[in-house]
């Protein structure tokens, strides 16, 4: 059975009942857990407002390489400013009340990244968020962002640890998501445009929501994030939630906003 849920707050009434069978030494009882519609909405607003952010970022670390060609992914709406003391430095990325990049995400408030000097070709960037909107839902919180020059494939890579609380709109839940995102910058790098920008996406993270509702995930099938794309093109994430385990698969490489969730056999197609 598929089932469409989408991104509108009129499915906030809405809860689907699944079915998981247990068996116990006596005899086989229906176990019953609920699926909720309006949190399976929540988690992806969650996850797309967070990867959004973190491309975000990636690429206003590395925007003066970027900007004097006029091919940026920030409109000039956005403030960039870098302050350096020789062995570190900032960057605050500054939205204003509201501004649209060229990839199509909206964005307000402001992003702070406090850099060191590279060392043994590592950067260490903490950043915070100050009246932050992604796309209408607020982030705040932060974290910290080990980033390798070239790793291994002789990439650009980062790994960040995440403590991000996103809001949304009409709705009192707030989502905490807690964890590890590695990010491998495997196509476009040096191209003096984002629009090849193409980035590799591992790790794992627990999102928690003040109505109760937690949700764990881990990549299992590399997801891959084209910047000229508001969504995850494709890859798997292996999810546990209300009392099952599935998989949350973004498609073969389209760029839309569909993504399908898969649990105890019954798929529901998610409207990012």
């Amino acid at each position: 059975m598929k089932k469409t849920l989408k991104n509108n707050y009129l499915l906030t009434t809405l809860t689907l009942c699944l079915l998981l069978v247990g068996c116990n030494k006596d005899e086989d009882e229906p176990t019953q857990a609920n699926f909720s519609a309006e949190n399976a909405i929540l988690a992806a607003k969650t996850d797309a407002a967070v990867d959004g952010t973190m491309n975000i970022m990636e690429n206003g670390i590395d925007e003066s390489a970027t900007r004097s060609n006029g091919i940026s992914l920030f409109t000039s709406c956005t403030t960039i400013t870098v302050q350096s003391n020789g062995n570190g430095g900032t960057i605050i990325l500054d939205f204003g009340e509201s501004c649209q990049l060229n990839n199509g995400a909206i964005v307000s408030g402001i992003i702070n990244l406090e850099f060191t000097a590279i060392i043994e070709g590592v950067r260490t960037i903490d950043y915070d968020f100050v009246d932050y909107t992604y796309n209408g839902n607020g982030v705040s919180g932060g974290g910290q962002i080990q980033r390798e020059v070239a790793n291994s494939n002789g990439n650009p890579q980062s790994t960040v640890n995440e403590t991000i609380t996103v809001t949304f709109p009409n709705s009192p839940v707030t989502a905490t998501r807690n964890g590890l995102r590695i990010s491998e910058w495997v196509e476009g790098f040096g191209s003096g445009t984002w629009l090849d920008n193409v980035y590799h996406i591992t790790g794992n993270w627990n999102t928690t929501f003040s109505n109760g509702f937690q949700r764990t995930g881990e990549v299992t099938e590399t997801l891959v994030w084209k910047l000229n794309c508001l969504y995850l093109v494709s890859g798997v994430i292996q999810v546990t939630q209300e009392g099952f385990t599935g998989s949350l698969d973004y498609g073969n490489g389209a760029c839309d906003n569909n993504a399908v969730l898969t649990l105890n056999g019954q798929q529901y197609d998610i409207l990012l």
